[in-house]
C-alpha cells in the first residue's frame, strides 16, 4: 500500500526525540513505522553523488561544514496513521521536513518472509532505495517499508498482498 512517509532532521540531543513522539502522542497520531539515523550518512551520499556525476554540487569547504555539521543531526523518518494531521502538526512546530511516497508491506514475523518480498521486487527489476520495519511478536504482522524508484509500479506488484 502506498503510503506517505515524513523525513525530518532532528537536532541531536537528549531529549529532543522525546518532544517530536510526545507531539505526536499528545495529538493522538501513532507512528507505525520509525527509522533514525545520524545524518552524516546522508551527507556522504552527496559526496558519492558529487563523485560519480562530477559535478560541482558544493563547494569544498561547503563540505566539509555540512560533514561537520551533520553528526549534530539525526534523519529521522517515519509512517504515521494520519499524515495529514501529522504534517500540519510538524509546520504548527517549526519543524523542517519533507514527504514522500512509499510502499508499505504487512508480511508474517516467521523467516524467509522478507526474502520473498525482496526476492518479488528483484524480480520486477525495482530497485529498492531503502527499506526499514517494525517488528511484531512472533505470530502478528510485520510492517516493512520500501523506498522503490517506481512507488506505483511496486505498489502494484502487492496490490494482493501476496509475495
Amino acid at each position: 500500500m502506498i503510503r506517505i512517509e515524513i523525513s525530518l532532521f532532528l537536532k541531536n540531543a537528549p531529549g529532543e526525540l522525546a518532544k517530536l513522539t510526545d507531539l505526536f502522542g499528545q495529538a493522538n497520531i501513532n507512528i507505525d513505522a520509525i527509522t533514525i539515523q545520524d545524518a552524516s550518512s546522508y551527507v556522504q551520499n552527496l559526496f558519492e553523488a558529487r563523485g560519480k556525476s562530477l559535478k560541482r554540487l558544493a563547494s569544498s569547504a561547503s563540505y566539509s561544514s555540512m560533514r561537520r555539521d551533520s553528526a549534530e543531526f539525526a534523519l529521522v523518518r517515519l509512517l504515521t496513521d494520519n499524515p495529514d494531521a501529522s504534517v500540519a502538526l510538524l509546520q504548527e512546530n517549526d519543524y523542517l521536513f519533507d514527504t514522500k511516497e512509499v510502499v508499505a508491506v504487512d508480511i508474517t514475523n516467521k523467516p524467509g518472509e522478507f526474502a520473498k518480498i525482496t526476492k518479488k521486487f528483484g524480480e520486477e527489476q525495482i530497485n529498492i532505495n531503502y527499506v526499514y520495519g517494525s517488528v511484531s511478536d512472533a505470530d502478528g504482522k510485520c510492517l516493512f517499508v520500501f523506498c522503490p524508484e517506481d512507488v506505483a509500479f511496486a505498489e502494484s506488484i502487492f496490490k494482493d498482498n501476496t509475495y
